[in-house]
């Protein structure tokens, strides 16, 4: 009898393998689109002692969250103050540059996450170095310099086009995490800062309305061809 209770327990707190697997990911809901998305790649807002807006790039400022895609139709949508009122259950001020603040901030973390994987040694910049990480299949995320040579780019992808590539950076940002004047290519190994990297990068091709920019880096961004107004 008590080994048949033991199998009860052990058949109970098996997993079914018709039920659905446990999400694991964050999800948040856009107030704009209504749509749900995997938080990481999506824009968190609270609102400021002043009842301002405040862009919380990181997601972890104190205070009720108010959560967008990261769109540039949604950033530029006719009703986005009123959705951020509705939200915050009163009247709040949206500042005008708030488009400007975002882009700003999220170059800033594309930038730091391109440093931190430096630190770890796990980027290295230059022609030669990314090419020879390519070629040992080390390289998990290629940055490239947005005025860098459409050529020379090309030329370093070559058949590695399973890698994706960011592009929002200029050559002058990029050289500023290697103490260089100009930076044109970046190979970023496999790991903690490559997926952090990814995320920040999608959200900045969302919200400059480039979601196809750079290879596959923004290809689950949503939709950009579905009309808000409708909404």
């Amino acid at each position: 009898m008590a080994a048949t209770r033991q199998a009860d327990r052990t058949t109970a707190n098996a997993p079914d393998a018709t039920r659905p697997a446990a999400r694991t990911t964050p999800l948040r809901t856009c107030v704009v689109t209504r749509a749900e998305e995997d938080r990481a790649r999506m824009l968190r807002f609270v609102v400021g002692p002043d009842g301002a807006i405040v862009p919380d790039l990181a997601a972890n400022l104190p205070g009720r969250g108010i959560w967008l895609s990261a769109r540039a139709d949604v950033l530029s949508h006719a009703r986005l103050a009123a959705a951020f009122s509705r939200a915050a259950r009163g009247r709040v001020d949206v500042p005008e540059d708030l488009a400007r603040l975002v882009v700003t901030g999220l170059r800033r973390r594309v930038l730091d996450r391109i440093g931190f994987a430096r630190r770890a040694g796990q980027a290295v910049a230059g022609f030669a170095k990314a090419q020879i990480w390519l070629t040992a299949g080390r390289a998990a995320i290629l940055v490239q310099a947005a005025d860098g040579s459409a050529d020379e780019k090309t030329r370093l992808v070559g058949r590695h086009t399973d890698v994706p590539v960011i592009d929002c950076l200029t050559g002058g940002e990029l050289g500023t995490v290697f103490g260089r004047d100009f930076v044109v290519h970046v190979a970023i190994a496999a790991g903690g800062p490559a997926a952090a990297l990814r995320n920040e990068a999608a959200r900045l091709a969302g919200v400059l309305g480039e979601p196809g920019m750079a290879g596959t880096v923004g290809k689950d961004l949503p939709d950009r061809g579905k009309d808000l107004d409708a909404r």
